[in-house]
C-alpha cells in the first residue's frame, strides 16, 4: 500500500462535496441517477449470496436505507444512529444496539466501519446478536492510494493509519461527531490477518473478501455527499463494471475503493 500520508483530517466546512448527511437529498437523487443505482446495485446484490430468503436479518447504519431495494429476503429490517422515517429500527448505535441476544442470521454494514470511534466494541456487539453461524455482510471502504487521493482532493472524510484500531478506550474516529470518518480503519482490521484473528478470532471467521470498486463510485455522483458526474446507460455502465473488477484483481492497493467482507460467527 503506497501511502500518501499517515493520517489527514478535513473539518467539515473544507468538504468540496454537496449535502453532507443529507439523507432525504440521496434517496430522491437514487430514484433518479442511473449511475448511482448501478453502484449500489454492485454494493449489494452480491450480498443476496449469503441470505436466505427466510432469514431474520438487519442493517446497522443504514442511513438512506437503500439495501431494501436490492436484498431479497422477507424478514430484513434496517437501523441507524438516526431517526429519520424511513427506518425500522431508530437511534441504533451499532456499538450497543439494544437487540435481544443471538436474534439475527444475519447483519448488514455497508461504509458504517469506518465511522465507528471504538471498532472491537462492534465486532463484540455483533457476536453478541448473531445466531449460530451468523453472517456479518461488510461493504466499506479500502483505503488504497486511488482513495487516498480522492478524499485529498474532496475532503469530505480524512485517514489516519497511525490509529490502533483494537483499542477499546483510544476513538479510532472522532466519537462526538457522527459524520467524522477514517476511511483507513477497514484496512488497519482486515489487511493483517495475524491481528485480526489474535483479536476476534475466538468470535469471527473471514468466509469472503474480495477488493472492487473504483470508476463507478468516482462517476456515481456521491451516494450522500454529492459531486459531478457524467450520465451513461446500461452499456457504458457495465463496461466500467469489468474495468473496475480487472483492476481491484490486478492492482488492489493503488485501485480498488472498497471491500466486500463476509464474516461468520463462531459459537
Amino acid at each position: 500500500m503506497l501511502k500518501i500520508k499517515n493520517k489527514i483530517k478535513f473539518k467539515h466546512s473544507e468538504n468540496r462535496m454537496k449535502n453532507e448527511g443529507n439523507v432525504s437529498s440521496s434517496i430522491i437523487e437514487f430514484k433518479k441517477n442511473k449511475n448511482l443505482f448501478n453502484l449500489l446495485k454492485e454494493r449489494y446484490d452480491w450480498m443476496n449470496n449469503f441470505i436466505k430468503v427466510d432469514d431474520v436479518g438487519v442493517e446497522v447504519g443504514a442511513a438512506g436505507g437503500f439495501t431494501k431495494n436490492f436484498i431479497n429476503c422477507n424478514n430484513f429490517k434496517i437501523s441507524d444512529f438516526s431517526d429519520h422515517d424511513h427506518l425500522d429500527y431508530k437511534n441504533v448505535d451499532a456499538q450497543e444496539t439494544g437487540f435481544e441476544d443471538k436474534k439475527f442470521d444475519f447483519v448488514i454494514s455497508s461504509n458504517m466501519i469506518h465511522h465507528l470511534p471504538y471498532p472491537l466494541k462492534f465486532f463484540n456487539e455483533m457476536h453478541r446478536i448473531l445466531k449460530k453461524d451468523g453472517k456479518l455482510i461488510i461493504f466499506d471502504a479500502h483505503c488504497s492510494t486511488t482513495l487516498q487521493l480522492v478524499l485529498i482532493l474532496m475532503r469530505h472524510e480524512g485517514f489516519d493509519f497511525t490509529k490502533n484500531v483494537w483499542d477499546i478506550n483510544e476513538p479510532a474516529t472522532d466519537n462526538k461527531d457522527l459524520w467524522s470518518g477514517n476511511s483507513a480503519i477497514p484496512y488497519l482490521i482486515f489487511n493483517d490477518k495475524q491481528k485480526f484473528y489474535k483479536n476476534l478470532g475466538n468470535k469471527f471467521e473471514i468466509k469472503y473478501q474480495e477488493n472492487c470498486e473504483c470508476f463507478l463510485f468516482l462517476n456515481s455522483g456521491g451516494v450522500t455527499s454529492k459531486t459531478f458526474y457524467i450520465p451513461l446507460n446500461t452499456f457504458f455502465l457495465k463496461i466500467i463494471v469489468f474495468i473496475d473488477k480487472l483492476l481491484s484483481f490486478i492492482a488492489p492497493s493503488f485501485f480498488s475503493l472498497a471491500y466486500k467482507i463476509v464474516l461468520e460467527r463462531k459459537n
